[in-house]
């Protein structure tokens, strides 16, 4: 089973997700056991740039760093050092961050999560709720490449209560080494190469990259009986697995008529939604996206028997029967 880390949330509740297509209402998606933040936000804490351990290995960013036990007090504010200075984008609050992480306690330098052996970088919301204050606070206005240490008082990270599955005190000042990847808003696009669109039977859809909503030409035909799911900008990132959950723009339209249903573009949102859920909701979504490029814009075609079929969610534009035209821009996968 694909571990979940310490410091990834439920879904805000604000996020798109699928579960609820027929009334554009949002809906949360079930993280694992731990939530990202076990108290509510405290008011914006004093910034230091230190005490904070020495990174001993892994020194280069991507690699794993081994980090050095902390040595006397950890200060009571939030201490940040950028170790290694990206030129990417600018991380900013509310925005998706993609990131390398190693966590340890600074009193006995124990490592209770990680990202790099598990291989696949974390995908999560810098915003009040979703993740600790600590990360919160010391990651906004930091560019893409860099790699940022923080130690991470009890009062920014998991308060009194702690995290005793992962054998953290309330009273433990935590060391996290950060390597920024890359980060998403509500205005991201898939960037991949355009791929010919030339199935006379297909809707056609626009290829900007610019995180407006892209324009789908329906076809005046009958659509096809079985699921469609094609390329119209190719990526070059790794293909989407079942296990895992996806960071997308979508919008999703009904063929009769071509009527929208739901949408992210434009919204100021994203949606996050797991492979495995959507397989229980609208299962022709998920098999389209398995196997895709994370990067690239897909079109999927759904018939009724892999959507809604004969019950479609009520007071909505999908109708018995109703066969679905989503596009959908896969900007990173977990």
């Amino acid at each position: 089973m694909r571990r979940r880390s310490l410091l990834l949330a439920a879904l805000p509740a604000g996020l798109v997700t699928l579960a609820g297509c027929g009334d554009g209402k949002s809906d949360s998606s079930k993280a694992g056991a731990s939530p990202s933040s076990s108290q509510s936000s405290t008011p914006p804490p004093k910034i230091v740039d230190g005490p904070l351990p020495a990174i001993t290995a892994g020194v280069k960013f991507g690699e794993k760093p081994t980090v050095a036990k902390g040595t006397g007090e950890p200060s009571k504010n939030l201490a940040v050092k950028t170790v290694i200075a990206g030129s990417g984008r600018t991380v900013a609050e509310n925005e998706f961050i993609q990131a390398n992480y190693l966590g340890q306690i600074w009193d006995t330098g124990k490592v209770f999560d990680n990202s790099y052996d598990r291989k696949s970088p974390l995908v999560m919301q810098l915003a009040q709720g979703s993740i600790i204050d600590g990360w919160r606070y010391a990651l906004a206005g930091k560019k893409t490449g860099s790699r940022v240490e923080i130690a991470v008082p009890p009062a920014l990270g998991y308060g009194e209560s702690g995290q005793p599955q992962a054998g953290i005190k309330g009273t433990d000042t935590l060391v996290f080494v950060i390597d920024l990847i890359d980060v998403f808003s509500s205005k991201s696009s898939a960037q991949g190469k355009a791929v010919t669109q030339s199935d006379a039977g297909l809707p056609k859809v626009a290829t900007n990259t610019d995180g407006k909503v892209p324009e789908v030409t329906l076809p005046k035909a009958d659509p096809p009986k079985k699921l469609v799911s094609v390329y119209v900008l190719e990526g070059d990132g790794p293909e989407v697995k079942a296990d895992q959950t996806v960071l997308c723009q979508f919008q999703g339209l009904v063929w009769d008529g071509g009527k929208t249903f739901q949408q992210t573009y434009g919204s100021g949102r994203l949606s996050q939604f797991s492979i495995g859920q959507m397989q229980q909701t609208v299962k022709g979504l998920a098999q389209g996206l398995t196997g895709k490029k994370v990067g690239s814009r897909v079109l999927i075609v759904v018939p009724p028997d892999l959507a809604y079929g004969d019950n479609p969610p009520s007071g909505g534009v999908i109708k018995k029967g109703s066969t679905l035209v989503f596009t959908v821009d896969i900007l990173a996968a977990m």
